[in-house]
C-alpha cells in the first residue's frame, strides 16, 4: 500500500523513468492495482483519482459523498473533493497538465493484466494536457514484489500443498486398490479439509481431474456430475492456497497414473516436465549471471520443447502467471509470449508460476506446475522437491 515510508522509493523510480508522476484511477473496482495501492476496501461507486508526483506530496481526488474508501490516506496528504463532472475534470487538469504521467494502460492491450483504465478516461487525461505512458514497470516494482515475510509465507504454504497433493494421490490409489474408488469431487473436499487443518485458505477450487476431464485446463469437479477415479486413469491435481490471514499464494499441479501408464502417457508427461525444466533452466542461468530476462523468453523456452515433441498445437495457454502479494493471478510480469506480449523484465522480488501443459480433448491432459521467485542473485523454486516422475499408484 502507498505510505509515506514507500513514497521516497516510488518517487525515485519516477525520476529514473523520467516521469512527472503516476496517476491512479478507479471506478467500481475496475482497477485492482489502484485499489491495492490506495488501501481501498469494498466498491468505489464514484470515480476517484490519486496523483503521486515525482517531487512533493501526493494528492487524492474523492467524490464528496464517498470519503470512506480514503480511510487509509495519510492526513498530511491533500484530499480534494468534487461533486460534478466539471469540477472533476478541472481537478485532473490542474494536476496533470503539461506532465508525463503513468497509468494502468497497455498500448494495443498487449498486457491485459495491466490494461485497467478505460479508453474514455485516457482521452480525458490526454485532453487535460498530459502525455500518458504505461505504468507497467512501476506496477512490477511497487505492487507486485514480495516482502521477505511474504516470501517466507509462500514457502511454508508451498511445502504444505506439496504434501497434501502427494497424500491425495496416494489416497486415490488406495481407494482404487480397495475396490471403492473415490470421485473427483470427494478428493477435492479432502484437499479442502487438509488445507483447513494446516491453516491454509483458498478462494475457489482445487481442481481434481481424471483423464478426459484433465484435458480441460479450467475443469471443476462437481457432485452433480460425479466422475470416479478408476484404474487406468491419469489424474491431475491442481491446488492453490495461502496462509490464513493474507499470505502469498502457492500454486502447484501434480500428475499420477492409476496403474501402469501407457507409453503415450509417459511421452506426454516427459514433454511437459522437460518444458517446465527448460523454462526454469533459462531463468536460473540468466538470473545467476545478472542478465536481464523477460517472462516471454521463458514461455518461448518451454513452448519450444513441447513443439519439438510434436504437441505444440495442444499447449493452449501461457507458461505461467504472476503471483503478486495480493492475488493468485497477479498483475506483475507474466510468463507469456502466447496470449499476450508482456515485455516487462523479471525483476528481483516478483513471483510467478511455471506450468506448461498438453491437452488432448477426449483423452487426457497433463500439466506440471511449480512456482518461482526472483531473488537478487538466484531463482527460488517451490516446492523444494518438484515432481520428477509420474506417480504410479
Amino acid at each position: 500500500m502507498l505510505t509515506p515510508e514507500l513514497l521516497p522509493r516510488l518517487q525515485q523510480l519516477l525520476a529514473d523513468a523520467n516521469l512527472d508522476g503516476w496517476l491512479l484511477y478507479d471506478f467500481r473496482g475496475t482497477n485492482a492495482i489502484a485499489q491495492g495501492l490506495l488501501g481501498f476496501e469494498g466498491m468505489v461507486t464514484r470515480r476517484i483519482f490519486a496523483f503521486i508526483p515525482r517531487k512533493g506530496t501526493p494528492v487524492g481526488i474523492a467524490h464528496a459523498i464517498e470519503p470512506n474508501p480514503w480511510a487509509r490516506w495519510p492526513r498530511a496528504w491533500p484530499l480534494h473533493t468534487y461533486s460534478g463532472w466539471r469540477a472533476l475534470e478541472a481537478e485532473v487538469r490542474m494536476l496533470v497538465a503539461g506532465k508525463r504521467v503513468a497509468m494502468e494502460y497497455s498500448p494495443g492491450d498487449a498486457i491485459p493484466y495491466l490494461d485497467r483504465v478505460p479508453a474514455g478516461v485516457l482521452e480525458l487525461v490526454r485532453a487535460s494536457g498530459a502525455a500518458v505512458v504505461s505504468s507497467g514497470e512501476l506496477v512490477s516494482e511497487i505492487y507486485a514484489t514480495w516482502t521477505p515475510a511474504q516470501r517466507a509465507s509462500h514457502e511454508r504454504a508451498a511445502e504444505h500443498i506439496a504434501t497434501i497433493a502427494r497424500e491425495t494421490i496416494a489416497y486415490a490409489g488406495a481407494m482404487v486398490a480397495a475396490g471403492t474408488p473415490a470421485a473427483e469431487h470427494e478428493l477435492q473436499a479432502r484437499i479442502l479439509d487438509a488445507f483447513a487443518r494446516v491453516g491454509l485458505e483458498t478462494d475457489h477450487g482445487p481442481d481434481v481431474a481424471a483423464s478426459e476431464n484433465a484435458a480441460n485446463p479450467h475443469y471443476a469437479p462437481s457432485a452433480d456430475t460425479p466422475r470416479l477415479v478408476v484404474q487406468g486413469d491419469v489424474l491431475l491435481v491442481d491446488l492453490w492456497a495461502r496462509e490464513i490471514g493474507g499470505g502469498v499464494y502457492a500454486d502447484q499441479t501434480w500428475m499420477a497414473s492409476l496403474g501402469a501408464p501407457s507409453d503415450r502417457v509417459v511421452t506426454v508427461w516427459e514433454a511437459v516436465r522437460d518444458a517446465r525444466d527448460a523454462a526454469l533452466a533459462l531463468l536460473q542461468e540468466r538470473i545467476a549471471s545478472g542478465t536481464p530476462v523477460r517472462g516471454g523468453e521463458a514461455d518461448d523456452a518451454a513452448r519450444a520443447v513441447i513443439e519439438a515433441r510434436g504437441f505444440g498445437p495442444h499447449f493452449w495457454h501461457r507458461t505461467g502467471h504472476s503471483i503478486d502479494a495480493r492475488e493468485l493471478h497477479g498483475s506483475g510480469p507474466q510468463i507469456d509470449n502466447l496470449e499476450s506480449r508482456d515485455d516487462r523484465l523479471l525483476i528481483p522480488g516478483v513471483g510467478f508460476s511455471i506450468e506448461p501443459g498438453v491437452y488432448l480433448p477426449g483423452e487426457l491432459g497433463v500439466r506440471s506446475e511449480v512456482n518461482a521467485f526472483v531473488g537478487e542473485e538466484a531463482l527460488l523454486i517451490t516446492p523444494t522437491t518438484p515432481q520428477r516422475d509420474l506417480f504410479i499408484v
